[in-house]
This record gives C-alpha cells, sequence and structure tokens, in this order.
C-alpha cells in the first residue's frame, strides 16, 4: 500500500488517520472556550465512545484505522535525539521562553520516557502550573502564581484531524493554521511525515507549516486525479492557495492540472469548504443551502507569468462548475435540511453536510440530523450514522475528524 494516495473524494477508503479524543477535552473550561475555538464543552468518556463508535463502523468497512497519537508515539519510541528535539520544539511553540521553566517543564515530561504514548498523549493534554513541581519560596513569579493556571494550552480540537495536513494525490499539504490555538497541532504531521517508517522519503511536501499565509485541510477537496478545490475562507488565505498551486503544478508526478479556489463567506458557519459542499457519489454532493446561487470560483492553471500560472475569474453556479470540471451532464445538490430553513440552520450547525464518503455513495453521517440523512437515502445514498450527541459539540462531522491516508 501506497505510503498517501488520495486522488479523489468517493473512491473506497483504505487507510484514514483518526484521533481519539482524550484528556485534552478535560481541560476545557467556560472561561476557555472562546480561546480554544470550542462552543461548549464535550462529555469525554461519551464522545470517546462515540469515536470508538466511529473507527469500528469504518474497520467494518474494510478501512484501516491509525491514530494520529500512535504515528507520533513510534517517532519518539525510536529515537531518544527525536524524542528530545520534539519535546523541546513543543515547548517552545507553546509560548515558553525562559530557560527555567523549559528546564523544569523537560523534566517533568521525562517522567513518561518509558512510555512514549503516555509521552505525546500529555503533549496534547497541555500542562497546569501545579502538575510541575516547583518551591514557590525560590522565585516571585511562582509564589504569584495560581497552581491551577494553564501552562500549556491544551489542544481538544485535535480530533478533527482533517485540518492539521491535508492529502493531495500522493503528497501532503503541512498546514500553517488560522489560529494560534491550534498551531502546535502540525508538530505531529511535521514529525510523522519526515521520520516514521511508514512515510519517511515517500511523501511530496506540498506546503509547509512555516510557510507565511494560513491554510486548512478542511478547505482542501480532492474533486478528481486532474482537479483540486480549496476554499478561500476564514482560515485559508488566496495566497497559501497560489503557493499550494505552483508547489503542485512543479511536481512532474503530480496529475493535478487545475486548482479551483472557491470564495466562500468569511464566518463561522462557512468556516471551510468541506461545511459547505462534499461529495456523496460520483454526481452528488450535500451542501450548506447558502452556497446555493451566483459563485465566484477563480480557475488556477500553469501559466508563463513570473508566477507560472494561469488565474480566471468565473461567476456561475455551485452545479454548473462542479460539471464542467467533473466531466458529467449534471449533478444533484442535496441541500442540508431540504427546505425547511429551520431544520437547514439547525443540522447544518451540527454538520449535516459534513459527510465522510467511505465509497461511491455510501457516506458515515451524524444520526441527529435526520432531516438531512433521510433526504440522502431518498436519493439513493447509502447512509451510515454514528451517534453524535458529544463529538458534534466541537462543531465538526465525519470528515472533520478524518484524514484518508489511502483511497482506491
Amino acid at each position: 500500500m501506497a505510503a498517501i494516495h488520495v486522488k479523489n473524494e468517493i473512491g473506497p477508503l483504505k487507510k484514514v488517520l483518526l484521533h481519539r479524543p482524550g484528556k485534552e477535552i478535560e481541560k476545557l473550561t467556560p472561561a476557555t472556550l472562546h480561546h480554544l475555538l470550542f462552543d461548549d464543552i464535550p462529555y469525554l468518556r461519551i464522545a470517546q465512545e462515540e469515536h470508538d463508535a466511529f473507527a469500528d463502523l469504518l474497520r467494518s468497512h474494510g478501512v484501516q484505522v491509525v491514530y494520529l497519537e500512535d504515528l507520533m508515539a513510534d517517532v519518539i519510541g525510536q529515537d531518544e535525539n527525536l524524542r528530545d528535539k520534539f519535546l523541546m520544539q513543543w515547548i517552545m511553540e507553546a509560548g515558553i521562553v525562559t530557560e527555567k521553566w523549559q528546564r523544569r517543564i523537560y523534566d517533568y515530561m521525562m517522567q513518561f520516557q518509558d512510555n512514549p504514548l503516555e509521552m505525546v498523549q500529555k503533549t496534547m493534554e497541555g500542562l497546569i502550573l501545579g502538575e510541575v513541581f516547583f518551591n514557590k519560596s525560590e522565585s516571585l513569579v511562582d509564589m504569584k502564581s495560581d497552581s491551577s493556571k494553564v501552562l500549556i494550552d491544551p489542544m481538544p480540537n485535535l480530533y478533527f484531524t482533517r485540518d492539521p495536513f491535508a492529502t493531495i494525490g500522493d503528497g501532503v499539504s503541512l498546514n500553517r493554521m488560522y489560529s494560534v490555538t491550534r498551531a502546535r497541532e502540525t508538530i505531529y504531521g511535521e514529525y510523522i511525515f519526515q521520520y516514521h517508517p511508514d512515510f519517511a522519503g515517500q511523501v511530496h511536501l506540498y506546503y509547509d507549516r512555516y510557510a507565511p499565509f494560513h491554510m486548512e485541510g478542511g478547505d482542501i477537496l480532492n474533486l478528481s486525479p486532474s482537479v483540486l478545490a480549496v476554499g478561500i475562507s476564514q482560515r485559508t488565505q488566496s495566497e497559501a492557495i497560489e503557493m499550494l498551486a505552483q508547489s503542485v503544478f512543479a511536481d512532474p508526478e503530480a496529475t493535478i492540472d487545475t486548482v479551483l479556489a472557491f470564495d466562500i463567506p468569511d464566518s463561522r458557519a462557512f468556516m471551510h469548504l468541506d461545511t459547505v459542499f462534499t461529495q456523496i457519489d460520483y454526481d452528488k454532493f450535500s451542501i450548506h443551502p447558502g452556497i446555493l446561487g451566483p459563485l465566484v470560483v477563480y480557475e488556477i492553471t500553469r501559466g508563463h507569468g513570473p508566477d507560472g500560472l494561469k488565474v480566471s475569474r468565473v461567476e456561475t453556479s455551485l452545479e454548473k462548475i462542479l460539471e464542467k470540471h467533473l466531466g458529467i451532464d449534471k449533478v444533484t445538490l442535496i441541500k442540508c435540511g431540504g427546505n425547511d430553513r429551520i431544520a437547514a440552520e439547525r443540522e447544518q450547525w451540527n454538520d449535516g453536510s459534513n459527510t465522510l464518503c467511505i465509497a461511491p455513495g455510501v457516506v458515515v453521517v451524524y444520526q441527529r440530523n435526520e432531516v438531512t440523512n433521510q433526504l440522502m437515502r431518498e436519493a439513493g445514498i447509502t447512509v451510515l450514522e454514528i451517534p453524535s450527541a458529544e463529538l458534534s459539540r466541537g462543531r465538526g462531522g465525519p470528515r472533520c475528524m478524518s484524514m484518508p491516508l489511502v483511497r482506491e
């Protein structure tokens, strides 16, 4: 099996990357919700049960499930130097600037040196001051600090593995995240793709987390082997899309010859392109009703200018742009919530259009979006439901929670 191979959105899913929610969820408090990009606090035990049901459903349909935390534990468990390099990077990128506290945190983390998985999970969970042993009488700053003060933020958004990087063809875009809160999530991808034996030396890097412009994986859709769609959104800048297009076009092994940049509203409701529409069959898409009507799309192809790009602005409907670039006569758009405005708003809030297609016409969805799920069934789609009372509190659906690594 190839290390990475994803050239469409609907081919049978063979291998996928997940992250099982961990104790980072229990570091959420009402005071930190906004800062950590949550609207509510999921109940961890139930969220884990729901996530396990998701993983079991995928396995029962022939999908190999691998976990972000396990891959990262493999990396730091194979080499002490890599472990130390990773720890210091994690500490510094968390904003710990004094040598004294860098050393204290490093020493604290070394209690997990014989259990790489526990060490990785602890980096995801974050740290509070009281966890790190110290003598307050040695420091004015320490004496004035509350022991419950957050020292290193948790990463509660990590169970949305779609965003820190994106698989494109046989390569990846390792993203620079929109918010500081999520910026450190991409450290794991950096080490996994560079050092893990399943990926080292086998994956083309199309975008780098150190690039100057932000981009997130939820905005990237592999429409076909030759067409990549990317959303210009709240979290992905047009400059990043240009850099990505240049990088993909420069790879002689890449089959992509067109990048479609979809101009979508800059708002939380339209956070990523995959909250606006997702492909569920050869000719069918689930969509946010707000995307209907005139749509501005920029068609980016190879050019001869200084940037090597040619850009054309197109104002048309979603149906026409998809029909043109997929080479089909007619696409069917299934609206989240149908024509019921109340249902549409409620089910869009719970990611009714954020489906994970695991084979043509077979999708994984949240059980709670009953109106949208029934509309898909009526359109001939096989709908596989997972429980979602707690997972949905993070504002991301099955597609957000999964990063395909290999599709047929």
